[in-house]
Protein backbone atom coordinates (compact mmCIF):
# COMPACT_ATOMS: atom_id res chain seq x y z
CA UNK A 1 0.00 0.00 0.00
CA UNK A 2 2.59 2.16 0.72
CA UNK A 3 5.28 1.42 -1.90
CA UNK A 4 3.57 3.43 -4.82
CA UNK A 5 3.57 6.25 -2.64
CA UNK A 6 7.39 6.36 -1.33
CA UNK A 7 8.54 8.15 -4.14
CA UNK A 8 10.54 11.19 -4.84
CA UNK A 9 7.30 11.99 -7.52
CA UNK A 10 5.17 11.88 -5.06
CA UNK A 11 6.90 12.54 -1.65
CA UNK A 12 8.34 16.02 -3.09
CA UNK A 13 5.02 18.02 -4.05
CA UNK A 14 3.14 16.23 -0.90
CA UNK A 15 5.65 17.49 1.74
CA UNK A 16 5.44 20.95 -0.72
CA UNK A 17 1.55 21.32 -0.32
CA UNK A 18 1.95 20.51 3.47
CA UNK A 19 4.22 23.36 3.52
CA UNK A 20 1.65 25.37 1.74
CA UNK A 21 -1.30 24.11 4.25
CA UNK A 22 1.11 25.42 7.25
CA UNK A 23 1.88 29.03 6.03
CA UNK A 24 -2.49 28.79 5.12
CA UNK A 25 -3.41 27.92 8.28
CA UNK A 26 -1.73 29.59 10.51
CA UNK A 27 -2.82 32.98 8.43
CA UNK A 28 -6.24 33.93 10.06
CA UNK A 29 -8.77 34.48 7.34
CA UNK A 30 -6.88 31.72 4.88
CA UNK A 31 -9.21 28.63 5.67
CA UNK A 32 -8.35 24.80 5.02
CA UNK A 33 -10.81 25.14 2.46
CA UNK A 34 -9.02 27.92 0.62
CA UNK A 35 -5.93 25.87 1.06
CA UNK A 36 -7.50 22.83 -0.71
CA UNK A 37 -9.12 24.49 -3.84
CA UNK A 38 -5.73 26.41 -4.43
CA UNK A 39 -3.99 23.62 -4.55
CA UNK A 40 -6.30 21.48 -6.48
CA UNK A 41 -5.44 22.93 -9.79
CA UNK A 42 -1.79 22.37 -9.60
CA UNK A 43 -2.24 18.63 -8.40
CA UNK A 44 -3.70 17.91 -12.19
CA UNK A 45 -0.49 18.31 -13.43
CA UNK A 46 0.57 16.06 -11.72
CA UNK A 47 1.48 12.26 -13.78
CA UNK A 48 0.70 10.30 -10.93
CA UNK A 49 -2.90 10.49 -9.61
CA UNK A 50 -1.71 9.63 -5.48
CA UNK A 51 0.77 12.53 -6.01
CA UNK A 52 -1.85 14.55 -6.62
CA UNK A 53 -4.62 13.60 -3.69
CA UNK A 54 -1.85 13.41 -1.71
CA UNK A 55 -0.91 16.81 -2.24
CA UNK A 56 -4.87 17.81 -1.42
CA UNK A 57 -5.07 15.12 1.56
CA UNK A 58 -1.88 16.80 3.02
CA UNK A 59 -2.73 20.33 2.93
CA UNK A 60 -6.57 19.85 4.27
CA UNK A 61 -4.54 17.83 7.74
CA UNK A 62 -1.80 20.68 7.76
CA UNK A 63 -4.00 23.57 8.01
CA UNK A 64 -6.29 22.77 10.35
CA UNK A 65 -3.53 22.12 12.97
CA UNK A 66 -1.62 24.80 11.86
CA UNK A 67 -4.39 27.44 12.77
CA UNK A 68 -3.76 26.23 16.61
CA UNK A 69 -0.20 28.32 16.27
CA UNK A 70 -1.66 32.12 16.24
CA UNK A 71 -4.92 30.71 18.05
CA UNK A 72 -2.51 29.40 21.19
CA UNK A 73 0.32 32.59 21.00
CA UNK A 74 -1.94 35.52 19.29
CA UNK A 75 -5.36 34.35 20.13
CA UNK A 76 -6.46 34.42 16.87
CA UNK A 77 -7.72 31.20 15.44
CA UNK A 78 -5.73 30.49 12.01
CA UNK A 79 -8.92 28.59 10.71
CA UNK A 80 -12.53 28.67 12.21
CA UNK A 81 -10.99 24.97 13.46
CA UNK A 82 -9.07 26.07 15.62
CA UNK A 83 -11.51 28.81 17.64
CA UNK A 84 -11.60 26.66 20.80
CA UNK A 85 -7.78 26.96 20.90
CA UNK A 86 -8.06 30.55 22.33
CA UNK A 87 -9.25 29.14 25.17
CA UNK A 88 -6.60 27.34 26.96
CA UNK A 89 -4.05 26.98 24.52
CA UNK A 90 -3.52 30.63 24.97
CA UNK A 91 -3.85 30.84 28.53
CA UNK A 92 -1.14 28.54 28.64
CA UNK A 93 1.16 31.15 26.32
CA UNK A 94 0.50 33.91 28.80
CA UNK A 95 2.02 31.70 31.69
CA UNK A 96 4.86 31.06 29.22
CA UNK A 97 3.92 27.46 28.34
CA UNK A 98 3.30 28.18 24.58
CA UNK A 99 5.95 25.52 23.23
CA UNK A 100 3.92 23.15 25.42
CA UNK A 101 0.88 24.09 23.99
CA UNK A 102 1.60 23.63 21.13
CA UNK A 103 3.83 20.44 21.23
CA UNK A 104 0.89 18.68 22.68
CA UNK A 105 -1.41 20.33 19.61
CA UNK A 106 0.75 18.40 17.21
CA UNK A 107 1.08 15.36 18.73
CA UNK A 108 -2.53 15.02 19.70
CA UNK A 109 -3.49 16.07 15.79
CA UNK A 110 -1.01 13.41 14.82
CA UNK A 111 -2.38 11.10 17.08
CA UNK A 112 -6.26 12.35 16.38
CA UNK A 113 -5.43 12.33 12.86
CA UNK A 114 -4.37 7.98 13.07
CA UNK A 115 -7.08 7.32 15.34
CA UNK A 116 -9.41 9.09 12.69
CA UNK A 117 -7.90 7.02 9.64
CA UNK A 118 -8.64 3.90 11.81
CA UNK A 119 -11.60 4.29 12.55
CA UNK A 120 -12.34 5.37 9.30
CA UNK A 121 -10.76 2.33 7.55
CA UNK A 122 -12.79 -0.04 10.24
CA UNK A 123 -16.04 1.37 10.16
CA UNK A 124 -16.58 3.30 7.28
CA UNK A 125 -19.60 1.65 5.75
CA UNK A 126 -21.56 1.54 9.35
CA UNK A 127 -20.75 5.21 10.34
CA UNK A 128 -21.89 6.02 7.16
CA UNK A 129 -25.00 4.05 6.93
CA UNK A 130 -25.81 6.03 10.08
CA UNK A 131 -25.10 9.36 8.77
CA UNK A 132 -27.92 8.74 6.68
CA UNK A 133 -30.52 7.68 8.76
CA UNK A 134 -30.48 11.90 9.74
CA UNK A 135 -33.16 13.49 8.56
CA UNK A 136 -33.45 17.39 8.66
CA UNK A 137 -35.03 16.44 12.02
CA UNK A 138 -32.30 14.74 13.58
CA UNK A 139 -29.51 17.71 12.58
CA UNK A 140 -31.57 20.19 14.27
CA UNK A 141 -31.79 18.55 17.14
CA UNK A 142 -27.67 17.90 16.92
CA UNK A 143 -27.33 21.73 16.52
CA UNK A 144 -29.82 22.46 19.33
CA UNK A 145 -26.97 20.10 21.24
CA UNK A 146 -24.47 22.02 20.22
CA UNK A 147 -25.92 25.33 20.74
CA UNK A 148 -26.29 24.17 24.84
CA UNK A 149 -22.54 23.02 24.35
CA UNK A 150 -22.24 27.69 25.24
CA UNK A 151 -22.98 26.44 29.01
CA UNK A 152 -19.97 24.59 29.75
CA UNK A 153 -17.73 26.31 27.16
CA UNK A 154 -17.78 29.33 29.30
CA UNK A 155 -15.78 30.45 31.94
CA UNK A 156 -17.58 32.30 34.72
CA UNK A 157 -20.95 32.49 34.62
CA UNK A 158 -23.73 30.19 32.38
CA UNK A 159 -25.87 32.55 31.93
CA UNK A 160 -23.48 35.31 30.07
CA UNK A 161 -22.08 32.06 27.85
CA UNK A 162 -26.18 31.54 26.69
CA UNK A 163 -26.58 35.19 26.37
CA UNK A 164 -23.35 35.45 24.12
CA UNK A 165 -24.78 32.33 22.06
CA UNK A 166 -27.74 33.94 21.22
CA UNK A 167 -26.23 36.48 20.28
CA UNK A 168 -24.50 35.19 17.78
CA UNK A 169 -27.45 33.41 16.14
CA UNK A 170 -29.00 36.79 16.10
CA UNK A 171 -25.74 38.00 14.09
CA UNK A 172 -26.05 34.93 11.66
CA UNK A 173 -30.03 36.42 11.07
CA UNK A 174 -28.71 39.53 8.75
CA UNK A 175 -29.18 38.94 5.37
CA UNK A 176 -31.34 36.28 3.18
CA UNK A 177 -33.78 34.29 4.40
CA UNK A 178 -32.50 30.70 4.24
CA UNK A 179 -35.44 29.22 3.05
CA UNK A 180 -37.44 31.96 1.00
CA UNK A 181 -34.35 34.12 -0.39
CA UNK A 182 -36.12 37.19 0.58
CA UNK A 183 -34.32 39.75 2.87
CA UNK A 184 -34.82 39.28 6.37
CA UNK A 185 -34.80 43.52 7.67
CA UNK A 186 -36.64 45.92 5.70
CA UNK A 187 -33.94 48.56 6.20
CA UNK A 188 -31.98 46.49 3.98
CA UNK A 189 -33.72 46.88 0.85
CA UNK A 190 -34.14 50.62 1.69
CA UNK A 191 -30.69 50.67 2.04
CA UNK A 192 -29.93 48.40 -1.37
CA UNK A 193 -26.77 46.90 0.34
CA UNK A 194 -25.95 43.87 -1.92
CA UNK A 195 -23.29 43.40 1.10
CA UNK A 196 -26.11 43.14 3.62
CA UNK A 197 -28.25 40.93 1.62
CA UNK A 198 -24.92 38.14 1.76
CA UNK A 199 -24.91 38.89 5.15
CA UNK A 200 -21.95 38.19 7.72
CA UNK A 201 -19.07 36.35 6.69
CA UNK A 202 -18.32 34.60 9.09
CA UNK A 203 -14.46 34.46 8.76
CA UNK A 204 -14.49 38.78 9.22
CA UNK A 205 -16.74 38.32 12.02
CA UNK A 206 -14.09 35.90 13.68
CA UNK A 207 -10.95 37.75 13.14
CA UNK A 208 -12.57 40.99 14.58
CA UNK A 209 -13.47 39.09 17.64
CA UNK A 210 -10.34 37.38 18.34
CA UNK A 211 -7.85 39.60 16.34
CA UNK A 212 -8.96 43.17 16.42
CA UNK A 213 -10.12 42.67 20.04
CA UNK A 214 -6.71 41.37 21.05
CA UNK A 215 -5.30 43.96 19.47
CA UNK A 216 -7.33 46.75 21.20
CA UNK A 217 -6.71 45.14 24.52
CA UNK A 218 -2.83 45.35 24.15
CA UNK A 219 -3.33 48.78 23.42
CA UNK A 220 -5.41 49.44 26.51
CA UNK A 221 -3.13 47.16 29.06
CA UNK A 222 0.23 48.91 29.96
CA UNK A 223 2.74 46.91 28.40
CA UNK A 224 6.46 47.31 27.00
CA UNK A 225 5.81 47.78 23.13
CA UNK A 226 9.48 46.80 22.57
CA UNK A 227 9.41 43.44 24.42
CA UNK A 228 8.34 40.44 23.07
CA UNK A 229 4.50 39.53 22.21
CA UNK A 230 4.96 36.07 23.53
CA UNK A 231 8.06 34.46 24.51
CA UNK A 232 8.09 31.12 22.48
CA UNK A 233 9.42 28.22 24.68
CA UNK A 234 11.00 25.01 24.71
CA UNK A 235 9.67 22.30 25.98
CA UNK A 236 11.06 18.63 26.59
CA UNK A 237 9.74 16.06 24.79
CA UNK A 238 9.12 14.32 27.37
CA UNK A 239 6.54 16.15 29.76
CA UNK A 240 4.57 16.41 26.51
CA UNK A 241 4.41 12.43 26.05
CA UNK A 242 3.52 12.49 30.00
CA UNK A 243 0.56 15.08 29.72
CA UNK A 244 -0.57 13.09 26.63
CA UNK A 245 -0.39 9.74 28.56
CA UNK A 246 -2.28 11.06 31.75
CA UNK A 247 -5.06 12.56 29.63
CA UNK A 248 -5.13 9.51 26.97
CA UNK A 249 -8.51 8.98 27.73
CA UNK A 250 -9.10 12.62 26.93
CA UNK A 251 -7.30 12.64 23.66
CA UNK A 252 -8.81 9.00 22.30
CA UNK A 253 -12.59 9.86 22.97
CA UNK A 254 -12.25 13.33 21.68
CA UNK A 255 -10.78 11.81 18.53
CA UNK A 256 -13.57 9.25 18.47
CA UNK A 257 -16.42 12.19 19.14
CA UNK A 258 -14.16 14.04 16.63
CA UNK A 259 -14.45 11.21 13.79
CA UNK A 260 -18.78 10.67 14.18
CA UNK A 261 -19.03 14.11 14.05
CA UNK A 262 -17.21 14.50 11.34
CA UNK A 263 -18.80 11.62 9.54
CA UNK A 264 -21.97 13.68 9.72
CA UNK A 265 -22.64 15.99 6.63
CA UNK A 266 -22.07 19.64 7.36
CA UNK A 267 -21.23 19.55 10.82
CA UNK A 268 -17.69 19.91 10.27
CA UNK A 269 -14.08 20.31 12.40
CA UNK A 270 -15.37 23.54 13.70
CA UNK A 271 -18.44 21.65 15.71
CA UNK A 272 -16.16 18.45 16.07
CA UNK A 273 -13.75 21.08 18.35
CA UNK A 274 -16.58 22.76 20.67
CA UNK A 275 -18.05 19.26 21.15
CA UNK A 276 -15.48 17.56 21.97
CA UNK A 277 -13.93 20.56 24.29
CA UNK A 278 -17.51 20.94 25.72
CA UNK A 279 -17.77 17.36 26.70
CA UNK A 280 -14.20 16.92 27.93
CA UNK A 281 -14.85 19.83 30.24
CA UNK A 282 -18.09 18.22 31.29
CA UNK A 283 -16.22 14.94 32.52
CA UNK A 284 -13.33 16.28 33.91
CA UNK A 285 -12.49 16.12 37.64
CA UNK A 286 -11.50 19.86 37.82
CA UNK A 287 -13.58 21.96 35.06
CA UNK A 288 -12.42 25.25 36.87
CA UNK A 289 -9.71 24.92 35.11
CA UNK A 290 -11.05 25.14 31.56
CA UNK A 291 -10.54 28.72 30.35
CA UNK A 292 -7.32 29.18 32.69
CA UNK A 293 -4.68 26.45 30.83
CA UNK A 294 -6.13 23.36 31.58
CA UNK A 295 -4.30 20.45 29.59
CA UNK A 296 -7.66 18.93 28.86
CA UNK A 297 -8.64 21.99 27.16
CA UNK A 298 -5.71 22.14 24.80
CA UNK A 299 -6.20 18.03 24.03
CA UNK A 300 -9.79 17.82 23.52
CA UNK A 301 -10.75 19.97 20.39
CA UNK A 302 -7.29 19.62 18.67
CA UNK A 303 -7.24 15.66 18.40
CA UNK A 304 -11.35 16.23 17.92
CA UNK A 305 -10.45 18.52 14.84
CA UNK A 306 -7.70 16.38 12.51
CA UNK A 307 -10.50 13.45 13.40
CA UNK A 308 -13.33 15.01 12.05
CA UNK A 309 -11.29 15.57 8.97
CA UNK A 310 -10.65 12.30 8.68
CA UNK A 311 -14.40 11.43 9.60
CA UNK A 312 -15.97 13.48 6.86
CA UNK A 313 -14.43 11.07 4.34
CA UNK A 314 -16.75 8.28 5.50
CA UNK A 315 -20.04 9.42 3.71
CA UNK A 316 -17.51 11.18 0.92
CA UNK A 317 -15.98 7.93 -0.23
CA UNK A 318 -18.31 5.22 0.78
CA UNK A 319 -21.77 7.17 -0.95
CA UNK A 320 -20.67 9.96 -2.53
CA UNK A 321 -21.83 12.55 -0.07
CA UNK A 322 -19.45 15.15 1.01
CA UNK A 323 -19.09 15.44 4.87
CA UNK A 324 -17.71 19.06 4.80
CA UNK A 325 -16.59 22.13 2.53
CA UNK A 326 -13.57 20.50 2.32
CA UNK A 327 -14.68 16.94 0.58
CA UNK A 328 -16.89 18.54 -1.35
CA UNK A 329 -14.10 19.85 -2.84
CA UNK A 330 -11.84 16.56 -3.39
CA UNK A 331 -14.75 15.09 -4.70
CA UNK A 332 -14.80 17.26 -7.50
CA UNK A 333 -11.29 16.73 -7.94
CA UNK A 334 -11.58 12.67 -8.01
CA UNK A 335 -13.88 12.69 -10.54
CA UNK A 336 -11.15 14.49 -12.62
CA UNK A 337 -9.10 11.38 -11.81
CA UNK A 338 -11.65 9.30 -12.97
CA UNK A 339 -12.11 7.86 -9.55
CA UNK A 340 -15.90 7.82 -8.36
CA UNK A 341 -17.20 7.35 -4.90
CA UNK A 342 -19.70 5.44 -3.88
CA UNK A 343 -20.19 1.69 -3.20
CA UNK A 344 -19.07 0.65 -6.04
CA UNK A 345 -15.42 1.92 -5.29
CA UNK A 346 -15.47 -0.67 -2.38
CA UNK A 347 -16.22 -3.53 -4.79
CA UNK A 348 -13.98 -5.63 -6.80
CA UNK A 349 -10.30 -4.37 -7.22
CA UNK A 350 -9.45 -2.22 -3.88
CA UNK A 351 -5.95 -0.60 -5.14
CA UNK A 352 -7.27 2.83 -5.41
CA UNK A 353 -9.11 2.77 -1.67
CA UNK A 354 -5.98 1.52 -0.16
CA UNK A 355 -4.11 3.94 -1.68
CA UNK A 356 -6.41 6.69 -0.54
CA UNK A 357 -5.97 4.84 3.04
CA UNK A 358 -2.39 4.88 2.53
CA UNK A 359 -2.23 8.71 1.85
CA UNK A 360 -4.30 9.86 4.81
CA UNK A 361 -1.90 7.65 7.09
CA UNK A 362 0.84 8.87 6.29
CA UNK A 363 -0.09 12.02 6.38
CA UNK A 364 -0.51 11.61 9.96
CA UNK A 365 3.15 11.20 10.37
CA UNK A 366 4.36 13.54 7.87
CA UNK A 367 2.36 15.99 9.97
CA UNK A 368 5.41 15.61 12.68
CA UNK A 369 8.30 17.40 10.63
CA UNK A 370 6.53 19.71 8.83
CA UNK A 371 4.37 21.11 11.55
CA UNK A 372 7.31 21.29 13.92
CA UNK A 373 9.26 23.44 11.22
CA UNK A 374 6.00 25.44 10.98
CA UNK A 375 5.94 26.13 14.99
CA UNK A 376 10.25 26.84 14.79
CA UNK A 377 9.19 29.21 11.99
CA UNK A 378 6.60 31.22 13.46
CA UNK A 379 8.30 30.96 16.94
CA UNK A 380 11.41 33.43 15.23
CA UNK A 381 8.46 35.81 14.20
CA UNK A 382 7.23 36.06 17.73
CA UNK A 383 11.03 37.51 18.93
CA UNK A 384 9.81 40.51 17.35
CA UNK A 385 8.83 43.58 19.23
CA UNK A 386 5.72 43.52 20.58
CA UNK A 387 4.47 46.42 18.15
CA UNK A 388 5.74 44.58 14.96
CA UNK A 389 3.41 41.67 16.04
CA UNK A 390 0.58 43.34 16.90
CA UNK A 391 1.42 45.73 13.59
CA UNK A 392 1.35 42.17 11.67
CA UNK A 393 -1.98 41.01 13.35
CA UNK A 394 -3.63 44.20 11.84
CA UNK A 395 -2.24 43.41 8.42
CA UNK A 396 -2.98 40.29 8.34
CA UNK A 397 -6.64 40.34 9.54
CA UNK A 398 -7.29 42.78 6.74
CA UNK A 399 -5.57 40.71 4.25
CA UNK A 400 -7.61 38.04 5.44
CA UNK A 401 -10.90 39.65 5.72
CA UNK A 402 -10.59 41.14 2.34
CA UNK A 403 -9.03 38.00 0.60
CA UNK A 404 -12.34 35.83 1.24
CA UNK A 405 -14.43 37.78 -1.45
CA UNK A 406 -12.33 40.71 -2.45
CA UNK A 407 -14.91 43.08 -0.80
CA UNK A 408 -13.83 46.09 1.67
CA UNK A 409 -17.20 45.78 2.98
CA UNK A 410 -16.07 42.43 5.18
CA UNK A 411 -13.03 44.47 6.13
CA UNK A 412 -15.36 47.15 7.80
CA UNK A 413 -17.26 44.05 9.06
CA UNK A 414 -14.32 42.48 10.68
CA UNK A 415 -13.16 46.03 12.24
CA UNK A 416 -17.08 46.59 13.80
CA UNK A 417 -16.89 43.00 15.13
CA UNK A 418 -13.06 43.92 16.85
CA UNK A 419 -14.91 47.03 18.48
CA UNK A 420 -18.04 44.46 19.64
CA UNK A 421 -15.35 41.78 20.58
CA UNK A 422 -13.45 44.55 23.18
CA UNK A 423 -16.81 45.71 24.36
CA UNK A 424 -18.03 42.42 25.08
CA UNK A 425 -15.17 40.77 26.93
CA UNK A 426 -14.89 44.31 28.64
CA UNK A 427 -18.37 43.27 30.38
CA UNK A 428 -17.26 39.50 30.80
CA UNK A 429 -19.39 37.81 28.09
CA UNK A 430 -17.57 35.69 26.46
CA UNK A 431 -16.56 35.29 22.85
CA UNK A 432 -16.73 31.23 22.54
CA UNK A 433 -20.13 30.59 22.79
CA UNK A 434 -20.93 33.82 20.33
CA UNK A 435 -18.53 32.11 17.50
CA UNK A 436 -20.49 28.54 18.58
CA UNK A 437 -24.35 30.77 18.07
CA UNK A 438 -22.99 32.02 14.22
CA UNK A 439 -22.14 28.51 13.33
CA UNK A 440 -24.99 26.59 14.63
CA UNK A 441 -27.77 29.41 14.47
CA UNK A 442 -28.35 29.26 10.57
CA UNK A 443 -28.21 25.27 10.53
CA UNK A 444 -30.93 24.85 13.74
CA UNK A 445 -32.70 27.32 11.56
CA UNK A 446 -32.54 26.07 8.29
CA UNK A 447 -32.98 22.38 9.55
CA UNK A 448 -35.92 22.93 11.50
CA UNK A 449 -38.15 25.01 8.55
CA UNK A 450 -36.94 22.63 5.84
CA UNK A 451 -38.13 19.80 8.42
CA UNK A 452 -41.43 21.39 8.56
CA UNK A 453 -41.96 21.72 5.26
CA UNK A 454 -41.54 17.99 4.18
CA UNK A 455 -43.92 17.00 7.13
CA UNK A 456 -46.37 19.42 6.30
CA UNK A 457 -46.40 21.68 9.66
CA UNK A 458 -46.33 18.13 11.58
CA UNK A 459 -43.93 18.79 14.63
CA UNK A 460 -44.69 15.53 15.23
CA UNK A 461 -41.32 13.49 14.25
CA UNK A 462 -39.07 15.75 15.89
CA UNK A 463 -40.12 14.05 19.11
CA UNK A 464 -41.00 10.47 17.63
CA UNK A 465 -38.32 9.88 15.46
CA UNK A 466 -35.88 7.19 17.26
CA UNK A 467 -32.22 9.19 17.04
CA UNK A 468 -34.33 12.43 17.47
CA UNK A 469 -35.60 11.18 20.68
CA UNK A 470 -31.72 9.89 21.66
CA UNK A 471 -30.83 13.22 20.78
CA UNK A 472 -33.38 14.77 23.33
CA UNK A 473 -32.65 12.77 25.82
CA UNK A 474 -28.93 13.44 25.58
CA UNK A 475 -29.68 17.42 26.06
CA UNK A 476 -32.11 16.93 28.87
CA UNK A 477 -29.67 15.16 30.60
CA UNK A 478 -26.69 17.37 29.65
CA UNK A 479 -28.45 20.15 30.63
CA UNK A 480 -29.74 18.84 33.83
CA UNK A 481 -26.60 17.39 35.43
CA UNK A 482 -25.29 21.23 34.95
CA UNK A 483 -26.75 22.53 38.37
CA UNK A 484 -26.34 19.05 40.27
CA UNK A 485 -22.66 18.53 38.61
CA UNK A 486 -21.79 22.20 40.34
CA UNK A 487 -23.58 21.26 43.67
CA UNK A 488 -21.69 18.22 44.40
CA UNK A 489 -18.23 20.50 43.76
CA UNK A 490 -20.18 23.08 46.13
CA UNK A 491 -20.50 20.48 48.67
CA UNK A 492 -16.63 19.01 48.42
CA UNK A 493 -15.36 22.30 48.38
CA UNK A 494 -17.13 22.59 51.75
CA UNK A 495 -16.04 19.54 53.16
Amino acid sequence: MFTDLLTPEVLIPWLAAMAFGVFVGATPGLTATMAVALIVPISFHMSDPNAGLAMIIGVSFTAIFAGDIPATYLRIPGTPASAAATLDGHELAKQGKGGFALMLDLLCSCLGGLIGVGLLILVASPLASFALLFSDFEYFWLGVLGLSMSAFVTQGSTGRGLIAAMLGVLIGTVGMDVVTGSPRYPIMEELGSVELMRGFSFIPVMIGLFGIAEVLRNIKTDVSWSESSVEPSATPLSETVLAMWKYKLTMFGSSVIGTIIGALPGAGADVAAWGAYGLAKKTSRDPDKFGNGAIEGVIAPTSANNAAVAGAWIPALVFGVPGDAVTAIVLGAMLMYDITPGPELFKGDMTQVRGIFGIALLTQLLLLPAGYVGLKAFGVLLRLPRRFVLAGVVVFSVVGAYALNNSLFDVYVMLAFGLVGYFLESKRIPLAPLILGLILGELVERKLRTGLISSGGDFTPMFTRPICIGLIVMLVLMLASGPLLRSYQGRTVDA
